[in-house]
């Protein structure tokens, strides 16, 4: 009997060692590491902005902040992580431990120009990149997206939006979005923009509804009547080329002016990045004594570095500048900047019901519907890749703001 129950004890403190193994072997499978730090020009060690950072052959993935910061979590350890941006050699990084942040310094890409009528070229690749971009627009893409607006008025902050949305997109726009986290921090100001989000949401490198005779976008048949293109240069990326070519309306372009960049694959003429600023801009103000002069809107779309025929959304960034003219008042500047995170982007198809942006929406009533979790905001590393900048906190911070990320004071 004593035999007995010397065995059945050693069976109980048999399972109770296996069963702590099998708990942390399962921890352990589902721990993540987390890597961050930040990526510099070799040359220069200035920070470099919206580098693309993933792990090859999988969707994981993220992108330096605007002060060249990153955060990424990895499955496992060692790991292999890419670094790439348009104006800088490719670098990979094997990753073994994550205990320090680390340092990442890119070299600047060379730059070449081509035994050709350089300006012949330079209109040649735009057309190829139309016609690809126009052959491949049923292609879509689905995933998440992270957007974060802040308004400034007179340099002082008065605005953050911030939302998480559920999106689809192509080779050339957003077609439709929902919206699943929001919020928001505001104080009493001149001026807010209740939809500023709709130029994320509506703007696009190419439409297929519009007329195309009389279309004034760069990617479209008319090109040569209403740009002058200029070939800068061929960036080498690894075994890839890419056109650097700059671009601005014609002077006898009525209505319509514009300037830019576009970086094209010279092999499969997928547009890598676009940049556009033009003075048209128009917006009618609450207070009809308040006017807006010499406004100046940017637009900053990059695509993901993949060697697929199409490439999906890396971010994309909106900058409106402006003087706000008020009767018997000096000029007060505005500035109002939005950035776009796309992410887990993949080709299947979901059951989501996306909506097209509309001027109709209201972006404040929009993220006040969405439930707001703050344990969501504060430890989602999406949202950490890109901090809020310090003195965009102490202005909420001081009396009269409001929204849903203001602490109640205690009292």
């Amino acid at each position: 009997m004593a035999s007995s129950k010397n065995f059945s004890a050693a069976v109980a403190r048999l399972s109770a060692l296996l069963g702590f193994f099998l708990l942390v072997l399962g921890s352990s499978a589902q721990a993540q590491y987390q890597l961050r730090g930040s990526v510099l020009d070799k040359e220069t060690k200035e920070p470099i902005p919206f580098v693309s950072i993933g792990i090859p052959g999988t969707s994981l993935g993220t992108a330096s902040n605007a002060d060249g910061q990153f955060f990424l979590n990895l499955p496992s350890l060692p790991q292999r992580v890419v670094f790439s941006e348009i104006g800088h050699l490719r670098d990979t990084l094997v990753v073994t431990s994550t205990q320090k942040p680390f340092e990442v310094l890119l070299g600047s890409a060379t730059i070449t120009l081509p035994e050709v009528k350089v300006g012949s070229y330079a209109f040649q690749l735009v057309d190829r990149a139309y016609r690809h971009m126009a052959d491949n627009y049923d292609k879509k893409f689905y995933g998440k997206a992270y957007y974060r607006q802040v308004t400034r008025i007179g340099a002082e902050p008065t605005e953050l939006q911030e939302m998480i949305w559920n999106v689809k997109s192509n080779n050339a726009r957003i077609e439709g979005t929902t919206t699943t986290q929001g919020r928001f921090a505001a104080k009493q100001a001149l001026l807010n923009f209740t939809n500023f989000s709709f130029n994320t949401k509506g703007y696009g490198l190419y439409n297929p509804n519009a007329d195309s005779t009389v279309s004034l976008a760069l990617l479209s048949p008319n090109a040569v009547k209403n740009y002058y293109v200029e070939l800068q240069g061929i960036l080498e990326k690894g075994d890839a080329n890419i056109a650097e070519i700059t671009f601005e309306t014609r002077p006898e372009v009525e209505g319509y002016q514009a300037n830019g960049t576009v970086w094209i694959d010279t092999d499969t003429y997928k547009v890598v990045r676009f940049t556009i600023t033009s003075p048209n801009y128009t917006s009618a103000s609450q207070n009809p004594t308040y006017k807006l002069k010499n406004t100046l809107l940017t637009f900053d779309l990059s695509f993901q570095n993949t060697p697929d025929p199409v490439s999906p959304l890396d971010y994309m960034k909106v900058k409106l500048t402006a003087d706000v003219l008020r009767p018997g008042t000096p000029i007060t500047k505005l500035d109002v900047s939005s950035f776009t995170f796309f992410y887990d982007t993949n080709r299947k198809p979901t059951g989501i019901a996306y909506e097209r942006g509309t001027l109709d929406e209201k972006d404040r009533e929009t993220i006040r519907q969405a439930k707001y979790d703050p344990e969501f905001w504060a430890n989602n590393p999406v949202v950490q890749r890109t901090p809020v900048e310090d003195e965009v906190i102490k202005s909420f911070e001081q009396k009269g703001a409001f929204g849903t990320t203001i602490k109640p004071k205690r009292k």
